[in-house]
C-alpha cells in the first residue's frame, strides 16, 4: 500500500496545490481558462498524440475494450438517471449527474497515472475508454438532458450540439492522428518531435494543477452565491457511485464477457477498472454550464470524488494488485 501512496501521491498532491493557489488567490480566477485552453488545445493533445503514435494499432481497437465499456456506460448513465429523477432533478441535472458518474477523468489524470502504475501498455485501453466516453457517453447524456423540454431547440439542437462538441474537440483528433502514425509507422521530424515532447511531458502536471484550481474555484463561487449550494444527498450518492460502483460494474462485466468468450486479457481488464475507479472528468462541468444544467451540483461531485480518490483509487490498487 504505502508504495501505491508513493506513486499516486504526486498526482493528487498537484490537485492540492492548484486547489490551494486559486483559494489563496495566488492563482488569479481569471486566469483559469487560459490553463484550462493550454491542456486543452496544446499540451493533452500531444501527450495523447504520442502515447498513440507509440502504441501499437490493435490495442487502441481493442473490441473487449470497446464492448466492455460502452455497456458499463449505458448501465452506469441509466442507474444513475433513474435514480436521480425527482421533483428538484429533471432530465437535464440528472443527465449531467450520470455523465459524471460515468466519465472519469482518464484524460487530465489517468492516462499519466495509469501508465505510471502498470506501464505504457496501459495506455492503449485507457485512450480507447476515453474517446467512446467523449463521442458515445457525452452525446447520449446531452440527448438525454434535452427530454424536459429544457432547450426549445429539442432533440434536433441537442444532437447538433453534440455533434459540433465531438468534431471540435482536439482530443479525439489527438487520439486519432497518433493512431494513424501508429498503423503506418509514421515518425516525425525530429524538431517537430522535440516540440510535442516538450508540450506532453508539461501536460500531466499543468492538467493536474488546472484540475485543483477549478475545483477551488467552483467551491468560491458557490461561496460568493453565484451557484447555488445543492443538497447533500443530491451530490454524494453520484459521487459515491463514481467511486466504487462504476469499477465494480467494470469488473462484473468484463469478468462475465471474458468468461463467455471475448477476447481481452485480465491485464486490459484491470486497466478498465482502475480507469473507472478515477474522480469524475472535471471537463464535464463545462458541458454542464453550457447546456443550463445545475453546475454547482456537478461541481460538487467532481469535487468530492477527486478528494475522496486519494483514498479510495489507491485501495482499488491495492485490491486489483493484491
Amino acid at each position: 500500500m504505502a508504495q501505491i501512496f508513493v506513486i499516486t501521491f504526486p498526482f493528487f498532491a498537484l490537485v492540492l496545490c492548484g486547489y490551494l493557489a486559486a483559494r489563496r488567490r495566488m492563482l488569479p480566477l481569471e486566469a483559469i481558462p487560459g490553463l484550462n485552453g493550454f491542456v486543452l488545445f496544446f499540451a493533452l493533445p500531444c501527450m495523447l498524440y504520442r502515447f498513440g503514435a507509440s502504441t501499437p494499432i490493435a490495442q487502441l481497437l481493442d473490441v473487449g475494450v470497446l464492448t466492455t465499456w460502452t455497456l458499463c456506460a449505458l448501465i452506469m448513465v441509466g442507474f444513475t438517471v433513474a435514480l436521480s429523477l425527482n421533483n428538484r432533478i429533471g432530465w437535464n441535472d440528472a443527465a449531467f449527474g450520470a455523465l459524471v458518474a460515468a466519465f472519469p477523468n482518464s484524460g487530465f489524470m489517468g492516462v499519466p497515472l495509469l501508465v505510471a502504475l502498470l506501464g505504457a501498455q496501459a495506455a492503449g485501453p485507457v485512450i480507447l475508454t476515453m474517446v467512446i466516453d467523449m463521442v458515445m457517453t457525452t452525446s447520449l447524456c446531452i440527448a438525454l438532458s434535452r427530454l424536459d423540454g429544457a432547450d426549445q431547440g429539442g432533440a434536433a439542437k441537442a444532437f447538433k450540439n453534440a455533434l459540433k462538441g465531438v468534431l471540435t474537440n482536439p482530443l479525439p483528433w489527438s487520439i486519432l492522428l497518433g493512431a494513424l502514425s501508429s498503423a503506418l509507422d509514421f515518425v516525425a521530424p525530429q524538431p517537430m518531435t522535440q516540440t510535442i515532447g516538450l508540450l506532453a511531458d508539461a501536460a500531466s502536471p499543468v492538467a493536474l494543477f488546472t484540475i485543483g484550481a477549478v475545483l477551488a474555484r467552483s467551491q468560491i463561487l458557490t461561496m460568493a452565491g453565484h451557484v447555488k449550494s445543492p443538497r447533500l444527498a443530491d451530490y454524494v450518492p453520484v459521487a459515491l457511485f463514481k467511486l466504487f460502483l462504476h469499477p465494480l460494474v467494470v469488473l462484473l462485466v468484463g469478468g462475465a464477457l471474458i468468461s463467455l468468450g471475448l477476447p481481452m486479457s485480465r491485464f486490459v481488464l484491470s486497466a478498465m477498472v482502475l480507469t473507472a475507479a478515477l474522480p469524475s472528468a472535471s471537463n464535464v462541468s463545462l458541458l454542464t454550464e453550457r447546456f443550463g444544467a445545475d453546475n454547482g451540483r456537478v461541481a460538487r461531485i467532481i469535487l468530492v470524488s477527486t478528494a475522496a480518490a486519494f483514498v479510495t483509487f489507491s485501495l482499488t490498487v491495492s485490491l486489483i494488485r493484491g
